[in-house]
């Protein structure tokens, strides 16, 4: 009870900071986002299966006719998305340590290069719409829908995101130390799937 009081009274920066390292155990919040890391995880390592039986189950990958994805461009762009980790990373820390406006920083850098990032990838994902379409072979729907999937989750974490640091500026209490937390968590999974999406997108080019 000691714990859950001293949290609702951790409304200052500094008061949040020292409810956070008093704390014995992770938030609920942080292992609500870990089951739902958990779930989507599944989620995603099932497509990806499916990208790969569906593959064993054609000749031809991609079909004939249709070019071999890019391998420059996308390693590039999910490098750019794995190195906002490092800024969100940083901002916990800053968080943690009570300093707010060097946590909302922190942040918005990852929200801008983060935005970048998906401007780029819906530009080529419509492009690519363009060459072909998702109804055309299996080929073509498993790589939009394993596509389309992580772009749409890369989307909700910038919304995510906007919503923090509209919360931040109002000052750092624990609640919003734990939302920064599980925010920044969301992204490591969200980089992580990226990693493993990439790889499957260029495997017909490897």
């Amino acid at each position: 009870m000691s714990e859950v009081m001293r949290s609702m009274e951790a409304t200052t920066p500094t008061m949040a900071a020292a409810a956070d390292r008093q704390r014995r155990s992770l938030p609920s919040g942080w292992w609500g986002m870990a089951l739902f890391i958990a779930g989507e995880t599944t989620f995603f390592a099932l497509m990806i299966a499916s990208y790969f039986y569906l593959r064993f189950q054609n000749t031809h990958w991609p079909p004939v006719g249709v070019e071999k994805p890019k391998v420059a461009l996308p390693l590039i762009l999910t490098a750019i998305l794995v190195a906002t980790a490092v800024p969100l990373f940083m901002a916990v820390r800053a968080g943690r340590a009570g300093r707010v406006a060097r946590a909302w920083l922190l942040v918005a850098i990852a929200l801008v290069v983060q935005a970048g990032y998906l401007g780029v990838q819906i530009h080529e994902f419509l492009d690519e719409l363009d060459k072909m379409s998702p109804h055309a072979s299996s080929y073509a729907s498993i790589y939009f829908t394993l596509l389309g999937a992580h772009h749409l989750h890369v989307a909700a974490g910038l919304v995510l995101e906007l919503w923090l640091l509209s919360r931040l500026i109002g000052g750092l209490t624990n609640y919003r130390l734990i939302a920064l937390r599980v925010t920044a968590l969301y992204w490591y999974f969200v980089a992580a799937v990226g990693v493993a999406i990439v790889f499957t997108q260029i495997y017909p080019s490897l």
